[in-house]
């Protein structure tokens, strides 16, 4: 069951991290690249703060955004911005989201995020969760998939387990960790089923695409190419 509090309060410490570890940068940083390719630091701070606000939007019932293209150009547009207008940025549009997301509302109703996907509300704060932490590793300042809270990458594998489950493209696969910590996904493929081996946050990697898989051990056959996020 979702615990919305928790969420909440996870997102919080998330961001702290997060606004810490860019502390420490400067403006030349801020336009090094990032692990995204054609995104540079800049670029993904400026996201974390645009989705924020979208997710707000979310939340009140508004589209996530405009549209595509002004997504992308608002995110452009910011991306070259000094350090210190990117950190007041992220403070203040993650506040806004912590603001709406701790009001009283009714955190079972659905709502409709980008691309028509629709989702519980009571979900929302471990969605931004996964923006918050998955775009740190993202901006290569020395926090990696293994720096992740352990009960983070369970759930974000669970999460990414269920999005693949029964793709067409993914061939039956079971991802198993030496404590025996198991996820199944795909089924929609044809061919023979695949267990998966290796650590939690490996599996992750893999899962959302920021590892090529190397790392794991694959059995009854070739790791199956995920499609993109």
């Amino acid at each position: 069951m979702t615990d919305h509090a928790h969420d909440l309060e996870a997102v919080r410490e998330a961001t702290d991290r997060l606004l810490s570890a860019t502390g420490k940068m400067d403006d030349g940083a801020v336009a090094e690249p990032s692990l995204l390719p054609g995104w540079s630091r800049g670029h993904v701070l400026a996201h974390l703060s645009r989705n924020a606000d979208a997710l707000v939007n979310v939340l009140r019932g508004r589209p996530m955004y405009a549209n595509s293209e002004t997504r992308d150009a608002d995110i452009d547009r910011d991306a070259p911005r000094p350090l210190t207008e990117h950190l007041a940025d992220l403070r203040t549009s993650g506040a806004a989201f912590l603001s709406v997301a701790e009001a009283p509302a009714d955190w079972s109703r659905t709502v409709t995020l980008r691309n028509g996907v629709t989702d519980s509300a009571s979900r929302i704060p471990f969605r931004r969760r996964v923006e918050v932490e998955l775009h740190h590793v993202d901006l290569r300042v020395g926090y990696g998939l293994e720096d992740l809270p352990e009960e983070f990458v369970t759930r974000e594998n669970d999460f990414l387990a269920e999005r693949f489950a029964g793709h067409p493209a993914v061939v039956a696969t079971t991802a198993v960790t030496p404590d025996g910590r198991l996820w199944t996904t795909g089924g929609g493929a044809e061919g023979a089923p695949v267990t998966v081996r290796g650590t939690a946050p490996d599996i992750l990697g893999w899962l959302c695409g920021r590892r090529d898989g190397s790392a794991l051990t694959v059995e009854g056959g070739g790791l199956p190419a995920l499609p993109p996020l």
